[in-house]
C-alpha cells in the first residue's frame, strides 16, 4: 500500500484546484497559477477542500505514480499557498553576485563575469555583507523550477573538497580531503 499516494491533501484558504476531463490539474493560489498533467489511470477526487488520489489496481506501474502524482500536487499547492526559498552561498576569496531584476551577475574567480537571464517565475536576490559570504536567494511558486535554477547556478562552480571554494546550498557540509601534504 502506497503511504504517500493514500495521505489526502488538504488545501489551504485562497486556493483553487481543478481537474479538467483530459486529467490536467490546475492549482491557482495568491502567488500564481500551475499546471500538471496526471496520468489517464490516476483518479484525483476534490471533496470539501480535501484532495485524495486513487488507483486502479496494484501493479507496479500504478502505485509508484500514484505515490508521484499525489507528490507533484501537494507541492504545487504549498507553492501558490506559501511559496518556495532556495538559499546558495559563494564560498572563496573575491566570488561576488549581483542582482539586477531577472539577471544574476557572478563574479566567481574566472576571467570573466557569468551573466545568467532567470525565467520570470524566479524571484532573485543577492545579498553581501560584510565579513560573510555572499548568498543568493531563489524565491518562486514551482519548486521543480526553482530547483533546476539553483542546480543551473551550482553548476557554474560546483563546491571542491580541498579548499571547500564554490557555490553551496545554505546550510550544506562539504567533505574534506586532506591535501598532498597530508601523506608526509
Amino acid at each position: 500500500m502506497s503511504r504517500i499516494g493514500n495521505a489526502p491533501i488538504t488545501l489551504p484558504e485562497g486556493v483553487e484546484i481543478n481537474v479538467s476531463s483530459d486529467n490536467i490539474v490546475s492549482v491557482k493560489g495568491k502567488l500564481g497559477e500551475l499546471s500538471e498533467k496526471v496520468h489517464q489511470d490516476i483518479k484525483v477526487d476534490i471533496k470539501e477542500g480535501v484532495v485524495t488520489l486513487s488507483r486502479p489496481n496494484d501493479m507496479k506501474e500504478n502505485r509508484s505514480m500514484h505515490g508521484l502524482y499525489r507528490a507533484l500536487i501537494n507541492n504545487m499547492v504549498e507553492g501558490v499557498s506559501k511559496g518556495f526559498v532556495k538559499e546558495q552561498e559563494l564560498v572563496g576569496v573575491g566570488y561576488r553576485a549581483k542582482s539586477q531584476g531577472q539577471r544574476l551577475e557572478l563574479s566567481l574567480g574566472f576571467s570573466h563575469p557569468i551573466i545568467f537571464e532567470l525565467p520570470a517565475e524566479v524571484k532573485v536576490t543577492a545579498v553581501t555583507e560584510k565579513g560573510k559570504n555572499p548568498t543568493i536567494k531563489l524565491e518562486s511558486h514551482d519548486k521543480q523550477l526553482i530547483g533546476q535554477v539553483a542546480a543551473k547556478i551550482r553548476s557554474f562552480r560546483k563546491p571542491e573538497p580541498y579548499k571547500g571554494k564554490g557555490i553551496l546550498f545554505k546550510g550544506e557540509v562539504i567533505r574534506r580531503k586532506a591535501g598532498k601534504t597530508a601523506a608526509k
